[in-house]
């Protein structure tokens, strides 16, 4: 699905990404989204008829970026392991400065069974397509000798990034930005044992 949207509508998911990362779909309602970008709720209707089709458009755009970013450092970086530390470095940086504390998605899917299910698709979506991608760099690092793979490439990756995303919420538990950081470098270590 790509989203191509007004400035305004761009607005208004950006800051319902942000209410998405506080407190999950249920969290928020067109009245905070229009306290946020200051335009009454009709206007949010405008362009946004549904909540639905709002956080549908969110996650799809959360998830073209999130592409757009593993695309972006498999060009930039030949080093796997590099890869791995600029993926969790992204969200290290997003933790300490408070700028997303948590991954949507992963709000979301705690949400699953309660969702409109076209989100729920777009949350799917979204890890299926980290686990491919996680999945590849694994296989290659593995075959460069940087990651010793106890199970398949695609069972890594899946503990790779549940682990990930569990940091997120230790961290966000906490109110500590640095157990991120703990726990990501303990994974990658992980991983690379014995390599």
């Amino acid at each position: 699905m790509s989203v191509e949207l007004s400035p305004r509508a761009v607005e208004i998911a950006e800051q319902t990404k942000l209410l998405l990362a506080a407190g999950g779909y249920n969290g928020f309602s067109y009245a905070d989204v229009s306290d946020r970008v200051h335009i009454g709720k009709a206007s949010i209707h405008h362009h946004f008829p549904s909540k639905a089709e709002l956080v549908q458009t969110v996650v799809a755009r959360h998830r073209e970026q999130a592409r757009e970013g593993m695309a972006a450092l498999d060009r930039q970086l030949d080093d796997p392991l590099a890869r791995l530390e600029a993926y969790t470095g992204y969200w290290s940086m997003c933790i300490r400065e408070r700028t997303m504390s948590i991954c949507i998605c992963a709000m979301l899917a705690a949400e699953l069974p309660i969702i409109p299910k076209e989100i729920a698709q777009e949350v799917h979506g979204y890890f299926e397509d980290l686990t491919a991608w996680l999945a590849t760099v694994l296989e290659e690092g593995a075959t460069k000798g940087q990651f010793n793979l106890r199970d398949s490439a695609f069972i890594e990756a899946q503990t790779f990034m549940s682990t990930i995303h569990g940091a997120m919420l230790t961290a966000r538990a906490f109110d500590k930005p640095e157990v991120f950081e703990t726990i990501s470098r303990a994974a990658i270590s992980q991983l690379s044992a014995s390599a």
